[in-house]
């Protein structure tokens, strides 16, 4: 069949008619450009069609975009000379998904005058207050789809911005359409079609009332909250109205993105893989400067030494801002790339920082600091006592531990091929473990008591690098390195999974506690000497590995990242209470907030299937564990009671 395209001013023909509508028949997506600058984009059947027509007697910036974002959007001009056409197409859609589904609504959008927009004072001070976010849903009676609407004006209420609650009300007998333009449909037309027909006309303060001009956040702010709103109320219609039996609003969403979300993926993941973030904090001279602290008699604050910038901050900065994600129409992915551009910006200016005064402040943007509940639960669990020293436990060498690991990777290769992930010693990491690349970097004198190896790997393996190769498999690369904000889901995650293999030992959960405890102090303006001596005498860690913990807290020039740990081990504890289940959160490498967004993206189909399941979610005893976690009273405090009457290990 031939595809037909309209030119700038030719109009709607029949043929071009019974092209979409053989396409919708087939379940085909409809991509066509309509004459003045309009647009029609259907991805495949569904019960509704979400239309904007720029009214040509007056401005209205920033309007069309909130159709942008839904699965079945036309956009089109309203005057007079180029709109002929318009109002069969519509109806010949309508009765084309009508007759397969058995109902279809026509949902219009427009913004009220800006005139209307007031900006009320507030009555003590008589200050001027940002305005209210106000929307009016107008339907005929005959027209009315009574629980849809009910569902949107709910919805709508919920929308927040300026931190006030959004107006909704439902107008009854009212023109369903823009002033100043006809009806698409008649009235006799769409009851002979089974087609609902209502209107939403938002009030604009997403712009400025005296010179039109957009404000982006508010707009950004305002689409995502509709954009969800309109996906209930599609939901509620095709429920209620029509034969279709979506599994979630989500559901109802694009599938077929436009080709601009891949390319800004893909020029993001390019830039995040031009740095390796932890590899470059890593000091090259970590064991050198523990003897010098030594020698000091632990008062000299050690100066490390990083590897050097393989890469221009400012050339990467450059190219980064080149990336056009404020064009992204989806606002549910134009919200994940605009925060990862964001992030991605502050760590390359902390790598420009590096041993400065300012690397503080801009890890405190990324990673943040350490908030009282966090301060709390870490010092509950720094009185617990530290385990007694009794018999030295077998310990394993770093080739030996690396032995193990690639076994590991071995076995996951055995449910993906492309699962090529190497554990290596390296000689320039003196000990201690980093997955970065797709790999494990194990350092060349670590050592680890043979009863730990399984959560280490459990924790390395079964959670950063499955993470990544999921990540790796996905449209989305950013899964893959990592979305804004991973870092607390991740290490929350990977904390958990040392649990599940009975491999959470007391001394563990006290050292991610003296790491909040370190990065409280740092923030408060310690040197590193005195919260060296506070984890030694307060907290009774081992000189070394007070040492240790302090070097991660301190490099850099001040690293809050390790407060993530125990922050993600109680987030993800309280998902699990909630209800959640541990599977989303493998797909790739990303934060507690993107858990709907993925689940968004699942249901959409933009995401494929997780290929890899980690072992620990295979586990029956891991299982069992799980199970007791999903206790209502359980708490992290809990997992060190258990720590503490297993003798170091939780069974």
């Amino acid at each position: 069949m031939v595809t037909h395209q309209l030119t700038e001013h030719e109009q709607i023909s029949r043929e071009f008619v019974d092209d979409v509508c053989a396409r919708l028949v087939d379940d085909k997506p409809v991509k066509r450009k309509l004459p003045g600058g309009g647009r029609l984009n259907i991805d495949r059947a569904l019960p509704f069609l979400c239309i904007y027509r720029r009214d040509p007697q007056r401005a209205d910036a920033g309007t069309e975009l909130f159709v942008h974002a839904e699965a079945a959007f036309l956009t089109a001009p309203g005057d007079a000379p180029v709109r002929q056409g318009l109002a069969p197409l519509v109806h010949r859609i309508a009765e084309t998904v009508s007759r397969k589904w058995g109902g279809f609504l026509i949902l219009e959008i427009w913004s009220g005058e800006d005139s209307e927009v007031t900006l009320p004072a507030h009555k003590p001070t008589g200050e001027f207050q940002l305005p209210t976010p106000a929307f009016r849903i107008l339907t005929r009676v005959s027209h009315r789809p009574e629980g849809t609407c009910a569902t949107l004006a709910y919805d709508l209420q919920r929308i927040k911005v300026h931190h006030r609650k959004a107006a909704s009300a439902v107008v009854l007998d009212a023109e369903n359409h823009p002033l100043n333009m006809m009806p698409l449909i008649s009235l006799a037309e769409a009851e002979e079609i089974n087609c609902s027909v209502v209107g939403l006309e938002i009030a604009p303060i997403y712009r400025d009332r005296e010179t039109g001009e957009v404000y982006p956040d508010v707009l950004r702010k305002l689409c995502r909250g509709v954009g969800r709103s309109l996906k209930k109320a599609f939901y509620a219609f095709a429920r209620n109205r029509t034969n279709l039996r979506p599994q979630h609003y989500f559901a109802l969403g694009r599938k077929s993105l436009p080709k601009l979300v891949w390319e800004v993926d893909r020029q993001l993941t390019e830039v995040s893989g031009k740095f390796k973030f932890l590899l470059q904090l890593t000091p090259v001279n970590a064991e050198r400067s523990w003897h010098e602290f030594q020698q000091s008699d632990f008062r000299s604050t050690p100066q490390f030494e990083y590897r050097p910038l393989d890469n221009d901050p400012l050339l990467l900065k450059r190219w980064l801002l080149q990336i056009p994600t404020e064009q992204v129409e989806d606002p549910t992915l134009s919200h994940l790339l605009r925060q990862t551009q964001d992030e991605l910006d502050r760590q390359i200016t902390m790598l420009a920082d590096i041993g400065t005064p300012r690397f503080l402040p801009g890890s405190l943007q990324v990673f943040g600091g350490v908030e009282p509940e966090l301060l709390t639960l870490a010092q509950e669990i720094l009185q617990f006592p530290s385990d007694p020293v009794g018999e030295k436990k077998e310990q394993l060498t770093a080739g030996e531990f690396a032995e193990l690991a690639n076994k590991e990777i071995r076995d996951y290769q055995s449910q993906l091929p492309s699962f090529t992930a190497q554990a290596i010693v390296r000689e320039d990491i003196y000990s201690g473990l980093l997955c970065t690349g797709g790999n494990l970097l194990i350092g060349r004198e670590l050592s680890i008591s043979r009863e730990r190896a399984q959560a280490l790997l459990q924790h390395e393996i079964g959670t950063h690098l499955v993470t990544y190769y999921n990540g790796a498999q996905q449209p989305l690369g950013l899964l893959r390195v990592g979305l804004a904000g991973y870092d607390g889901l991740q290490e929350g995650l990977a904390v958990l999974s040392e649990y599940l293999v009975g491999g959470l030992s007391l001394s563990r959960l006290r050292l991610l506690a003296a790491r909040v405890a370190a990065v409280h102090d740092l923030v408060a303006g310690a040197k590193f000497p005195e919260t060296y001596h506070r984890l030694t005498k307060e907290f009774s860690l081992e000189a070394k590995q007070a040492y240790t913990v302090a070097l991660r807290v301190y490099r850099g020039g001040g690293l809050t990242k390790d407060a993530v740990y125990l922050r993600g081990l109680y987030a993800v504890l309280r998902y699990v209470q909630g209800g959640g289940q541990l599977e989303p959160l493998v797909v790739g490498k990303i934060a507690v907030e993107h858990i709907p967004i993925i689940k968004d993206l699942q249901y959409r189909e933009v995401l494929k299937p997780v290929p890899i399941v980690p072992r620990y979610l295979l586990d029956a005893a891991a299982i069992k564990r799980l199970e007791f976690l999903r206790q209502k009273n359980v708490s992290v405090l809990d997992l060190v009671s258990q720590s503490t009457l297993t003798n170091g290990v939780v069974g």
